[in-house]
């Protein structure tokens, strides 16, 4: 395919229309091709914790693939990226998550968890890749029709997420209509579910038992998965363009990148949105392996976990759209502020609440709600990344699935450690550090962009 052009001529009404095309084209392919991909991920991820005969394996194939992937995250981004592009780096980095798949034909631990590092050493340059990719299309997008890149930006990472996210719908629509014959559900041969379920569910309680997936059953849906897996690679290939990736003038060896990565810790910028990135993988964490396990399986049933899932999808798709048009009215400090709230407000309200199969509608306006808030963390925080450091992106990038990756880890490791009660409490406080610090991160940002303004209006007044 042709390399996407890195100069516009904006007064020439055709090429201006045939970036745009080509620009949106990308943008379209590159989204459409990881809805394929983690159409089956997200929904086989949401039910590592409750669709293994071996109660541990699911968990540890979690820690398995999130620690790999915060180790990875650290020098593989900027070498395959530097080496192979943006675009063959997304296509070799799927094939890892096609192997994952496979490895739930035959679930042991000797495949699974090999299966689960290998994807976690492609996740890395696969979301760095298409975060340099989406970052780069937009400014250059955005200087070529004269609009803020930042405006650009922010409205790519929305489209790529609402169509990204809509994902949980179908991987969780089918997981639901293939489980539905031979799901189960936690019960507790007498005690009050409340008793054991949501914050009361504990790792070690003993007095559950779990009802087992036919073979066949798991088959079926892994075949399905795997065949989305396969569309996702030949898509991508086949239809997305090279783009050369925005950076500094300075051309950069493997080594160096490495050590940008590394020196980009440095970064005080990069320093407060650490608390913010890790709460990120600890809440996608939470509702992945806690709230589907702790609270809807627990109560409902496997069967449900798909259905409610679904919402949780739903809201996340379309808000991940809807948020770049709202940004751009009130400014991204306001949606992060409101998403802190309905987080805190859920994170509260599962502290108190008692699950029953007679309070189903709760589980359907928890999952919507957090879908919105996790709308707000992965669309606005990727972009901001992105605006922050735009010549630096590589590292940048690295940096933010390395700290949510670490957010991950520790999630799925203490998921076995800890009551449901404990996680909800370092949610909050790990939330409430993380929003605190990108407050002051937008302080430093907004000074920053009055001294530049400041600076060339007094050389206008000057000249």
């Amino acid at each position: 395919m042709n390399k996407l052009e890195d100069d516009t001529d904006r007064n020439n009404p055709k090429k201006s229309l045939s970036l745009r095309s080509k620009t949106y084209k990308n943008l379209l392919v590159i989204s459409l091709g990881f809805l394929f991909l983690f159409t089956a991920f997200q929904a086989l991820q949401n039910l590592q914790s409750s669709i293994h005969n071996d109660k541990n394996l699911g968990f540890v194939s979690l820690i398995a693939i999130y620690a790999s992937l915060l180790t990875s995250c650290m020098f593989v981004p900027p070498i395959v990226i530097g080496k192979l592009g943006c675009k063959y780096t997304v296509v070799l980095s799927m094939f890892g998550y096609v192997s994952y798949t496979l490895s739930m034909f035959y679930p042991r631990f000797w495949t699974v968890v090999p299966a689960s590092i290998l994807l976690g050493f492609s996740g890395a340059p696969l979301w760095s890749a298409k975060c340099s990719y989406l970052t780069s299309s937009g400014i250059r997008y955005g200087k070529a029709i004269n609009v803020s890149e930042d405006t650009v930006v922010t409205n790519f990472f929305g489209i790529f997420f609402l169509i990204f996210q809509s994902g949980q719908i179908w991987g969780n629509l089918i997981s639901s209509l293939v489980l539905k014959p031979s799901g189960g559900k936690f019960n507790s041969t007498g005690t009050n579910i409340g008793e054991i379920c949501g914050k009361n569910f504990c790792p070690h309680t003993s007095i559950i038992s779990h009802q087992e997936t036919t073979k066949s059953t798991v088959t079926t849906l892994m075949s399905i998965y795997l065949g989305f897996g396969i569309l996702a690679i030949a898509f991508v290939l086949i239809f997305l363009d090279k783009i050369k990736v925005v950076r500094e003038e300075k051309k950069r060896g493997v080594c160096d990148l490495f050590i940008a990565t590394l020196k980009h810790l440095k970064n005080t910028k990069m320093q407060l949105l650490i608390p913010l990135t890790i709460f990120s993988g600890l809440e996608q964490g939470f509702v992945f392996g806690d709230f589907t396990k702790a609270f809807i399986t627990c109560a409902l049933g496997i069967e449900k976990v798909g259905l409610i899932m679904i919402c949780f999808g739903a809201v996340d798709a379309i808000f991940s759209l809807v948020l770049s048009k709202i940004v751009e009215k009130t400014g991204r400090p306001v949606v992060m502020i409101l998403a802190a709230l309905i987080n805190f407000g859920l994170l509260t309200t599962f502290l108190i609440w008692e699950p029953t199969e007679n309070t189903i509608y709760i589980y359907y306006i928890g999952a919507g709600l957090w879908g919105f808030a996790d709308a707000v963390w992965q669309t606005q925080v990727n972009a901001f990344y992105g605006l922050l450091f735009p010549t630096n992106q590589e590292a940048a990038f690295s940096n933010y699935r390395l700290w949510e990756s670490l957010g991950f880890v520790v999630a799925f490791s203490y998921g076995n450690v800890f009551c449901t009660n404990v996680k909800l409490y370092i949610l909050i406080a790990t939330m409430i550090l993380g929003v605190t610090f990108y407050g002051v991160i937008e302080w430093i940002r907004n000074g920053e962009i009055k001294k530049k303004n400041d600076y060339h209006l007094n050389e206008m007044m000057s000249s």
